[in-house]
């Protein structure tokens, strides 16, 4: 699920994880790819931070249908400069895709409702 943002990057900083607050989401993580990239290859990037959003509850039913789940948890949550070097993209991974393509039905209806909340909070911003 992706979407340009008419946000500047700092605003979307500070948007985004509000927004996934409203649908009961936290940031676990916080990975700046682009200090990451500069510190460990000493190449220059574009801003790109990786938000690894999780809402606890669905979490949990998650969990208790398969423990290994968590290989895909918690849900990334992906912005970026855009080629133009002023927009931002949002992208956001969509769970039925993801855990209910892979884990399989058992985690239609879970993934279902964590997409719907993913789709609200793109919806915010």
């Amino acid at each position: 699920m992706k979407k340009t943002l008419g946000l500047s990057w700092e605003q979307a900083l500070e948007a985004v994880p509000a927004a996934l607050k409203t649908e009961g989401f936290g940031v676990l993580t916080r990975i700046d790819v682009q200090a990451t990239l500069k510190e460990k290859l000493g190449v220059d990037f574009r801003r790109y931070l990786i938000l690894g959003a999780c809402n606890p509850t669905y979490a949990h039913q998650a969990l208790k249908l398969r423990l290994d789940v968590g290989l895909m948890l918690p849900c990334n949550v992906v912005l970026h400069e855009g080629d133009d070097g002023k927009s931002v993209e949002l992208s956001v991974i969509d769970p039925m895709q993801t855990m209910a393509s892979t884990l399989g039905e058992s985690f239609v209806a879970l993934a279902g409702e964590v997409r719907t909340k993913l789709a609200r909070v793109m919806a915010q911003l």
